[in-house]
């Protein structure tokens, strides 16, 4: 007698796997589905029919994961955006030189948001933030004050250490500005004179962190 429940809950594990996977499988795509329709018509244009019918899946379906059009856009933003800020702030944590450091913020940044459609979210962000208070309030809650705290703890060791200047700690966005440069180039003006993110984030880092002469 008491085998039988065993049999029973085993079953039910083994259609729970297939089941999430399902679940998991219609998010993906209608998140990736978003993704699409945000970037092809903006936050206030897009519309949850056109999301559905791109992620093959009913309207109501969405509905089953998201409570509404922004927090659709919420889940995009933290979904693709929160593994690259958990590098950052480990990253931050890293007392290491700036000299080792900076070119890893350099191919972090190019890899992990540049090369991917992460750069896609941050440029909508970009466009409709002003627009739309609570899609900029999000963003900077969910990912640039984490990014900004991170990088205070790195520059100020760094400062410490003597390898920028004391006021770099106040202003970390300095650090920040060729990315987002880089991410309006490549949208406004990239088939006119295309620009080596790389070459330039380098040689942004190399002014900024190049050893400083004392008096």
């Amino acid at each position: 007698m008491s085998a039988k429940p065993r049999r029973v809950v085993g079953a039910r594990k083994a259609k729970a796997g297939p089941a999430r996977k399902r679940n998991t499988d219609k998010r993906e795509a209608i998140l990736a589905a978003a993704l699409d329709e945000f970037s092809e018509r903006g936050f206030e244009a897009t519309r949850l029919d056109d999301v559905a019918k791109r992620a093959g899946v009913a309207k109501g379906t969405i509905y089953l994961y998201f409570r509404d059009k922004e927090s659709l856009f919420q889940e995009l933003v933290r979904s693709m955006l929160t593994p690259v800020i958990g590098n950052i702030e480990a990253l931050g944590e890293a007392d290491i030189p700036m000299s080792v450091l900076a070119p890893q913020l350099v191919e972090l940044f190019v890899r992990e948001i540049f090369e991917t459609r992460r750069k896609d979210v941050i440029r909508l962000i970009l466009a409709e933030g002003r627009r739309f208070p609570k899609i900029a309030e999000f963003y900077y809650r969910e990912v640039l004050a984490r990014i900004i705290v991170a990088m205070r703890k790195l520059l100020q060791r760094a400062a410490e250490r003597g390898e920028v200047p004391t006021a770099l700690v106040d202003f970390p966005q300095i650090i920040a500005a060729p990315g987002l440069v880089a991410i309006i180039w490549s949208g406004l003006f990239e088939r006119f004179e295309p620009l080596d993110v790389r070459a330039m984030m380098k040689a942004h880092v190399a002014m900024l962190f190049a050893p400083r002469r004392t008096a």
